[in-house]
């Protein structure tokens, strides 16, 4: 059988700081794909809690329209920066389009750095309750220096320059803005209609399913019902079990990052550059 810690070794023997986007092309392309691809999913789901964030996605009407597309214009766009990473010219494209969809808009830097703070911490966080292995120091790190060094290309101020104080922020801004809105609603309402129609399975199975991985203070926030304890922990237990299968897979040898399947722009890596993504 492959070595399945050979990754692991190399990662540990980069530095986080200076060799961040290669821990993080790693980390997320080959030892967790999916892990980071759902821990970012609910990731944004948080942020909707905020209801000057939601108020915002309200107004423009893009998740009422083209939730689908809305979502794989940010899931490829983030994995442009993190496979090809965010100073090559695919990269540096990906930003200029994002950094064009937020200036069309009023967004507070406090709202800018708590998205943003999401991107390190919900995947860890994550990934300490179902990852295949225990995520080490250097991954913590190099996710934290990895998107600072993206926001500080978007431009957002003020986010703080240690790994601890960012992690302090998001629990601290949460507990301050997390509070229910009809926007809040309107946005997780269209969030968990999107997810739902991932699966060929009746939505009053799947929604109940998304809604068990919920936490609380998001509940409280989208005014959505908690769900039987039983249902929670039968998720849970079921994402653990998967991580003790693939304790024994073998090694992925070939990342999957902007490869992965879509359902808007099917035709990559032919079919579009990072500048044809987000709203015209």
């Amino acid at each position: 059988m492959a070595d399945r810690f050979a990754l692991r070794r190399r990662i540990t023997s980069l530095d986080p700081e200076t060799d961040h986007a290669e821990i993080m092309r790693l980390s997320t392309g080959h030892e967790f794909p999916w892990d980071y691809v759902r821990a970012l999913e609910f990731a944004l789901f948080r942020t909707y809690c905020v209801p000057s964030i939601s108020a915002l996605l309200a107004k423009t009407g893009e998740f009422e329209r083209r939730a689908q597309q809305r979502y794989d214009d940010t899931a490829l766009l983030m994995g442009e920066l993190v496979e090809h990473g965010y100073d090559s010219p695919r990269g540096r494209e990906a930003l200029r389009v994002v950094n064009r969809l937020h200036g069309r808009h009023d967004i507070s830097d406090d709202d800018m750095r708590y998205v943003l703070s999401t991107f390190v911490y919900d995947p860890i966080d994550w990934l300490d309750r179902f990852g295949w292995r225990p995520l080490t120091d250097h991954e913590r790190l190099a996710a934290f220096h990895f998107y600072r060094a993206v926001g500080a290309r978007m431009g957002i101020r003020g986010v703080p320059d240690t790994y601890g104080a960012f992690r302090a922020f998001k629990r601290a801004y949460e507990a301050e803005h997390f509070a229910y809105s009809e926007t809040n609603r309107r946005i997780g309402q269209y969030t968990l209609d999107l997810f739902c129609s991932w699966y060929p399975l009746p939505k009053a199975v799947t929604s109940r399913a998304v809604l068990a991985m919920l936490d609380k203070p998001m509940l409280d926030a989208f005014g959505f019902t908690p769900q039987p304890r039983w249902l929670t922990t039968a998720g849970h237990r079921a994402l653990r079990l998967r991580a003790r299968a693939l304790l024994l897979a073998a090694p992925r040898k070939r990342p999957l990052l902007t490869n992965r399947p879509n359902r808007t722009y099917p035709a990559y890596p032919t079919g579009y550059r990072p500048s044809d993504l987000g709203a015209p």
